[in-house]
């Protein structure tokens, strides 16, 4: 079973424009509890390449586009971020890199964790090791 899942938010809205709403233990699976979001990020820069043992996020990227590369362990896939309704949900233990963002991308992610440094796997080779285990 794969750890990760594209989502799609609701679209609302009317003649006066579009708004899409997400809530924590609604259409987010977990309660959020930190927010963060990146922008003005060249094109041949990969950021991310790591996986956390605690944290779960979704990433929805509300400008532009990027890719997002993720790895569970068992399945690869490469998953674009092209529309602000639509974002992808990433489980405890999935790599990512995210990259070829364009110019106008802004990538908001959204996590059940605090930031803890201590439970990011920043080698691919130990991250499958683990997995393995």
């Amino acid at each position: 079973m794969k750890k990760y899942k594209i989502l799609s938010f609701p679209q609302l809205g009317d003649n006066r424009g579009n708004l899409v709403v997400v809530e924590g233990m609604k259409n987010i699976p977990f309660e959020i509890k930190r927010m963060f979001y990146m922008y003005g990020i060249k094109n041949d820069v990969i950021r991310g390449q790591h996986a956390n043992r605690k944290s779960e996020f979704v990433l929805i990227n509300l400008a532009g586009s990027c890719k997002i590369k993720v790895d569970d362990g068992k399945n690869e896939e490469i998953i674009i971020l092209d529309k602000a309704h639509e974002g992808i949900y990433l489980d405890r233990m999935v790599w990512k890199d995210m990259y070829d963002f364009s110019k106008d991308s802004i990538l908001l992610v959204l996590s059940n964790q605090s930031y803890d440094s201590e439970e990011y796997v920043r080698d691919y080779i130990e991250f499958k090791k683990e997995m393995t285990k």
